[in-house]
């Protein structure tokens, strides 16, 4: 089965990939080098209004469907794991303050989001928190202006550049979601590097020490930030991570296709050998099919499927694996080769293994998958003890 795209759709599609191709992939493999995404770049994602892609148009935004998003997302995953991580997290919070903010927070900060004007980051994990929400310890005390954060976020995408975090604590009546300003009094930054992949992402740690947030910059009610707010927004980032994997597993199957039918082995090129064409096989089988699971998400998040979420959950899964596995066959098809950064498919490996862990490992998601399965055939199977997320 072919899934047609209408003619927007292949009209953004085309573009990205365009942008991607003429603007990222040539320039990847030195901001890999650098781990570092020049502020230029970003310049070039607002001017083509992919930081407002998720937004609203009365907000300023493009309101791209689902497939659009998802399609936008591939394009520049190929081109670039790392910038396409900040269009990840930058979306994340677009929606969360879209969909939790206060119509006061939304006016004032989505117009500026969606111009590229502030930039965005998620701040959920901590040196002791990552799959285990449940044992996050950055509090959030209620005071009579606000609330009042004290502890630490790491491993925060583009935490290094950010203006407004989406950050949650535990507070005293359950868990919350604020929109902290980069240059709130209390909160330093400070980066992290040496990553395995996607070294340009500007990774970096948030230590908050006596925080003061306004009571305004609350997303949604205190005790709705794990079941209502991390869980949509969770949701947004695994989508974007879905197919940003498939854009991996592209440029993959795009550097080997370049580069077996130039590379003669036993007086043959090596797109001759059998065995390279079962590589080859298998590599477009998978990509056919992560590709197929991340279109089926883009269908029911648009018809609003109850469902929608598991099936976010299975494309992020699948492709997630299918990345890595098509880098494995890359590298190894390439031989030495694939080895040096002088080819992309070393660096297209290392940012491949990171999509089994960001947005909900490999493990996590199988506990979710598994769950969704078991209830449709009525198992009632409840939450253990500090589930993850």
């Amino acid at each position: 089965m072919r899934l047609a795209l209408t003619e927007a759709q292949q009209r953004r599609y085309g573009a990205a990939r365009q942008f991607a191709a003429t603007h990222l992939a040539p320039h990847a493999g030195a901001w890999d080098a650098a781990q570092a995404v020049p502020l230029a770049v970003i310049g070039q994602l607002a001017a083509e209004g992919y930081l407002g892609a998720n937004v609203a148009p009365e907000f300023g935004g493009f309101g791209y469907d689902s497939l659009s998003y998802g399609l936008l997302h591939e394009a520049i995953g190929a081109g670039c794991s790392s910038v396409r991580s900040l269009l990840t997290v930058h979306g994340m919070v677009c929606h969360a303050v879209g969909r939790w903010g206060s119509a006061a927070l939304r006016q004032e900060v989505l117009p500026a989001l969606a111009r590229g004007e502030l930039l965005g980051a998620f701040a959920l994990s901590e040196p002791d928190a990552g799959s285990d929400v449940g044992a996050i310890a950055l509090s959030a005390t209620a005071t009579d202006a606000g609330f009042v954060l004290d502890g630490t976020k790491q491993w925060i995408t583009f935490g290094q550049l950010a203006d407004r975090f989406i950050v949650f604590a535990r507070g005293e009546q359950g868990p919350g979601a604020f929109l902290v300003d980069r240059d709130s009094p209390g909160l330093s930054i400070e980066p992290i590097t040496g990553m395995l992949g996607t070294r340009a992402s500007m990774l970096a740690r948030l230590r908050f020490t006596q925080c003061r947030v306004p009571a305004t910059r609350l997303l949604g009610k205190l005790g709705f930030g794990q079941s209502h707010v991390l869980a949509s927004t969770l949701d947004w980032g695994r989508f974007s991570v879905a197919w940003g994997s498939v854009g991996i597993g592209q440029a993959c199957l795009d550097s080997v296709l370049d580069y077996v039918p130039r590379r003669v082995q036993s007086g043959a090129p090596l797109a001759q050998h059998q065995l390279v064409q079962r590589h080859l096989t298998g590599m477009v089988a998978r990509l056919h099919a992560a590709r197929l699971l991340c279109h089926q998400a883009a269908l029911a998040r648009e018809r609003k499927d109850p469902q929608h979420m598991t099936d976010t959950q299975l494309a992020k899964y699948q492709a997630a694996l299918c990345a890595t596995e098509l880098a494995h066959s890359a590298v190894q098809l390439l031989g030495a080769n694939g080895c040096t950064p002088a080819y992309p498919v070393e660096r297209l490996w290392r940012d491949a293994r990171i999509m089994e862990i960001i947005e909900g490992t490999n493990e996590v998601l199988e506990l979710h998958i598994a769950r969704a399965v078991l209830e449709g055939y009525g198992c009632d199977i409840p939450l253990a003890p500090g589930d993850a997320q």
